[in-house]
C-alpha cells in the first residue's frame, strides 16, 4: 500500500495549482502560518487508514507502522536532520517540553530566548525554571526588519554576571514579525560560549532551508498543521547524536522502555517486567500509543513538499509575497519583512483606518484568510496559491481603504 496514494492520477501536485484543494472555500488562503487546510491526497490517506482500523481493528496497526519510517525519512530530509534520531511527538510543544525537562540541568543555569517568542516555546522553559531553579532570561527583539539578533545574543552570552548560559531557545521563523532568524550563525555563537540551541521550527519547515545537523541545532521541534501541511497533533523532535546520552530521562512511559512489546506477544508468560532498561535513542519521548491518523496525514503532506521540491516551493512563496509586499506599501503599509525572507509577510496598517482584527474580518468576509497576531496584519501563502491571487487581494484592501476613509 506504501506510496500508492501519491502516484494515483489526478492527484498530482503543481506549483500554483490548488486542485488538490477542491473544497477550498477561500479565494485566498493565507493562513498557512496557523493551520493549513487538507489537500486531497492527506484526506485519502487519513481515509484509507480510518477504513483499514474498520475493517481491521488492531490487525491494522502493524499495516500502517511502516509508514513512521519513511515519515521519519521524509523529516529528517526536510529538516537536515538524521531519521534515527527523530522522535514522532503530538506537536511542537510536547518537543520542547521533553527538552526543558530531561536536559541534565543544574541549579543555576541560565537560559536565554526572546520576547516575542509563540508560548510554546517558552512556557516549558518557565516550568524547568520553577522545577530546576534556573535563570530564565528573555531578550529583546525589535520590531523591525532586520533587528541585531546576533549582537544582543552575543552581548547575553558573554555575561557572566547572572551565571552561564546553558542553552538558547529560538524560532526558526517568529511568528509574529515572520522574521527568519540566522540559526547557524546562532549555533556557532552557542557552542563558542558552551551552551546548546533548541529551535522550534513550526513556522519554517516545509518552505525555508534548515539544516539542522550541518548548522550544529543540538534540538528541533516541530508540529505538521503549518507549513508542513498535514494534520494537528502530530510532530517530531529531532536530538542530536551527542546529547542522547546525557539527557535524563524524566520523560517517559511505557513504550520508552527495550523490548517494549515482548509482554503483548511472545508466547510464553514472564515478560511483563516494569524494571527494562528505557531506550537512550530519542523515541524514548514516544511516552504511549501516538496519533497514527496524525502521522500517516503528515507523511502524505511531507510526501507532496519533497515531490514539489522545498526550494521551488520557496521560491513560489517569495515571489508571491514579493508582489502582496509591494502592493500593500503602496498602499501606506509598513511592511517587517526580512531579508532573507520567511514564508510570512507581516504588515502593520496605516494609523488612520481599520485595526488588524478590523482589517483580517473585513478580508475573510471576501474570502480572503489572513491572521492578525498581536496587533499585525500577517499573510502566510504556500505552494498552491496562485500569483494572480495577488491582484484580488489588493483591489480588496483598497475598496476598504476607500469605504473607511
Amino acid at each position: 500500500m506504501l506510496n500508492e496514494i501519491e502516484n494515483e492520477p489526478g492527484l498530482k501536485p503543481r506549483l500554483a495549482d490548488r486542485s488538490l484543494f477542491p473544497n477550498l472555500q477561500y479565494r485566498a488562503y493565507l493562513a498557512h502560518c496557523s493551520i493549513a487546510p487538507i489537500s486531497l491526497p492527506v484526506q485519502r490517506r487519513i481515509g484509507e487508514a480510518v477504513a483499514s482500523y474498520t475493517r481491521l481493528g488492531s490487525a491494522a496497526f502493524a499495516e500502517w507502522l511502516p509508514y513512521r519510517t519513511v515519515l521519519r525519512e521524509r523529516l529528517a530530509r526536510l529538516s537536515g536532520a538524521v531519521a534515527e534520531n527523530i522522535a514522532l511527538v503530538p506537536n511542537t510543544t510536547q518537543g520542547v517540553l521533553s527538552v526543558a525537562l530531561c536536559f541534565p540541568w543544574r541549579q543555576g543555569d541560565r537560559v536565554l530566548s526572546f520576547c516575542g517568542e509563540f508560548p510554546a516555546n517558552i512556557t516549558p522553559w518557565q516550568r524547568a525554571a520553577e522545577l530546576y531553579s534556573l535563570d530564565l532570561q528573555l531578550l529583546p527583539l525589535e520590531r523591525v526588519p532586520q533587528p541585531d539578533v546576533l549582537g544582543a545574543l552575543s552581548e547575553a552570552l558573554q555575561d557572566k554576571s547572572r551565571g552561564a548560559v546553558r542553552l538558547v531557545a529560538v524560532s526558526l521563523v517568529q511568528f509574529q514579525s515572520g522574521l527568519l532568524m540566522p540559526i547557524k550563525e546562532i549555533a556557532e555563537l552557542c557552542h563558542r560560549y558552551g551552551a546548546a540551541l533548541c529551535v522550534d521550527g513550526i513556522q519554517g519547515l516545509g518552505v525555508v532551508e534548515c539544516q539542522a545537523k550541518a548548522w550544529g541545532v543540538d534540538f528541533l521541534a516541530c508540529g505538521s498543521h503549518k507549513w508542513l501541511m498535514g494534520a494537528e497533533g502530530a510532530g517530531f523532535l529531532y536530538i542530536a547524536e551527542e546529547w542522547l546520552p546525557r539527557l535524563r530521562q524524566v520523560m517517559a512511559g511505557w513504550l520508552s522502555h527495550e523490548h517494549t512489546f515482548d509482554f503483548l506477544s511472545e508466547p510464553e508468560s514472564g515478560h511483563l517486567d516494569y524494571s527494562r532498561p528505557l531506550r537512550r535513542d530519542a523515541t524514548f519521548v514516544e511516552l504511549g500509543t501516538g496519533n497514527t491518523l496524525g502521522y500517516l496525514a503528515l507523511e502524505a503532506s511531507t510526501s507532496i513538499l519533497e515531490e514539489l521540491g522545498r526550494e521551488n516551493i520557496y521560491a513560489h512563496v517569495c515571489a508571491y509575497n514579493d508582489l502582496l509586499e509591494a502592493g500593500l506599501v503602496q498602499r501606506g503599509f509598513a511592511s517587517l519583512r526580512s531579508k532573507p525572507a520567511s514564508g510570512i509577510l507581516s504588515v502593520i496598517p496605516p494609523a488612520e483606518g481599520l485595526n488588524t482584527a478590523q482589517w483580517a474580518a473585513a478580508l475573510g468576509e471576501r474570502g480572503i484568510l489572513c491572521s492578525n497576531p498581536d496587533g499585525l496584519l500577517r499573510f502566510a501563502p504556500h505552494w498552491h496559491n496562485s500569483l494572480d491571487e495577488v491582484g484580488y487581494v489588493l483591489e480588496c484592501v483598497e475598496a476598504l481603504q476607500k469605504r473607511n476613509r
